[in-house]
């Protein structure tokens, strides 16, 4: 059942597929499930955290309505099952954006709160919990809690970053942020080394959004570089007045295995890089290919293959940034790997109302690696190792190979946590990183 996959398409997984018709069948649902249910949003987790081998999953599309919107304030109260990128179709003309948004906009308000995403702007604003006001959970006894900051607060920051396990998220109450239009104020610097990634970063904590795209191929002279890239929501153009761009493009099939390899990558990070022409260059550009420029490419996860990829996304403490970033994408060079994907970025210190939230102030290094058996699970051993040694954490909603015994370190608080998992959910990463049985 391909459909109820990962995104990395690792590891494979079978389920038992459930699909309540209403949210007041979905106590039905769980309890004729034959073994443990884990909610199943739209897939784009890249490891297990979203699978449940050998279990049940529930399909979160029958919780797609939209309750209310209060125009004045920008809260709006939705089911669990709407996709990002519908709250954007609706609100971002009447003047509202997504107060925190990971790369892709296919994601669900249950799966964002579940896996507390992140952004380009989490220096400035923290996850996409900070901004859930109130939710409401389904136990599999069939008891529904409301959980705020105030009532059941204790179920209202387990489920935050809580991959699912606290039962069946049923709505949201999320606050959006005023906007004037549907640009970005957009500048791309090209920095020739880490240090100089460091500094432009520093220089940038006053913009709302930073990232950095990371040639993390070329050695020598050219080891360290990227494209910075920051931008502000613009202020002052008329609604309408720049176009999103034209239809997607599509994966119609996986590539060849060999398709991507050191040559390939260093060819495309070449051109990727040099494209700009110049030093700096500033636009201005629609929100959508600025925020999501994969999701111009349907199933771009079909470049990596058959055998899937995996990715490696880590939170590195600040004492200990530079020379561990350098230090492991240093080892990335020299084992002669090749990640087309990589994205270098600096957290701020805004803290999560979430128990298991990922980001902390640091650095968060993010690449992807084709999947090629026993040496890709060694260089993601012994990437996570490094990690472990400089006290950093790596992403559960990215992950496909943690250790239990590093998962433990990185997240000392998961047997406080493990109080509020419902007793009939569980998860493939749950069980691999605890050791529990299904």
């Amino acid at each position: 059942m391909a459909e109820y996959g990962s995104w990395g398409l690792i590891p494979e997984a079978k389920h038992q597929v459930v699909t309540p018709a209403d949210r007041f069948s979905l106590a039905e649902g769980i309890e004729k499930a034959e073994s443990s249910v884990l909610p199943y949003g739209l897939g784009r987790s890249y490891g297990d955290v979203c699978l449940n081998n050998g279990g049940s999953v529930i399909s979160s599309e029958f919780l797609d309505h939209l309750i209310s919107f209060d125009q004045a304030t920008g809260i709006v109260r939705c089911e669990a099952g709407v996709s990002l990128s519908t709250l954007l179709e609706l609100y971002v003309p009447k003047g509202y954006f997504l107060p925190v948004s990971p790369g892709t906009r296919f994601v669900t308000v249950g799966g964002a709160i579940a896996n507390d995403v992140h952004g380009k702007n989490h220096h400035r604003a923290g996850t996409f919990g900070c901004f859930v006001k109130r939710l409401a959970l389904q136990r599999s006894d069939g008891t529904i809690l409301e959980c705020s900051p105030e009532e059941n607060e204790g179920y209202f920051r387990a489920t935050i970053g809580g991959m699912g396990l606290t039962g069946f998220i049923l709505w949201a109450d999320v606050q959006l942020r005023p906007i004037k239009n549907e640009c970005i104020d957009i500048e791309e610097i090209q920095f020739e080394n880490l240090e100089e990634f460091f500094q432009i970063s520093q220089d940038s904590q006053g913009y709302e959004y930073t990232m950095a795209w990371l040639d993390c191929v070329s050695r020598g002279d050219q080891f360290g570089r990227g494209i910075f890239i920051r931008g502000d929501h613009n202020q002052t153009r008329a609604p309408g007045s720049i176009t999103r761009g034209g239809l997607p493009l599509s994966v119609p099939f996986s590539f060849p295995s060999f398709a991507l390899n050191r040559y390939s990558v260093k060819a495309f990070n070449e051109a990727y890089y040099r494209k700009q022409g110049k030093k700096v260059k500033t636009s201005i550009g629609h929100y959508e290919p600025f925020f999501y420029p994969l999701d111009s490419v349907l199933h771009w996860n079909r470049i990596y293959g058959k055998k899937g990829f995996l990715q490696f996304q880590c939170a590195i403490p600040p004492e200990h940034r530079k020379e561990v970033t350098t230090k492991i994408l240093q080892y990335v060079v020299d084992e002669g790997e090749a990640s087309f994907l990589a994205v270098l970025k600096e957290f701020g210190s805004i803290e999560s109302p979430g128990m298991m939230s990922f980001p902390c102030p640091g650095v968060t290094l993010c690449m992807d690696f084709p999947f090629r058996g026993g040496a890709t699970r060694w260089l993601m051993q012994s990437l996570e190792q490094m990690v472990a040694d400089a006290g950093g954490r790596l992403y559960p909603a990215k992950d496909a190979c943690m250790s239990a015994e590093h998962f433990q370190q990185f997240y000392p608080q998961w047997e406080s946590f493990a109080t509020y998992i419902d007793p009939r959910f569980s998860s493939s990463f749950w069980r691999r990183v605890t050791g529990e049985e299904s």
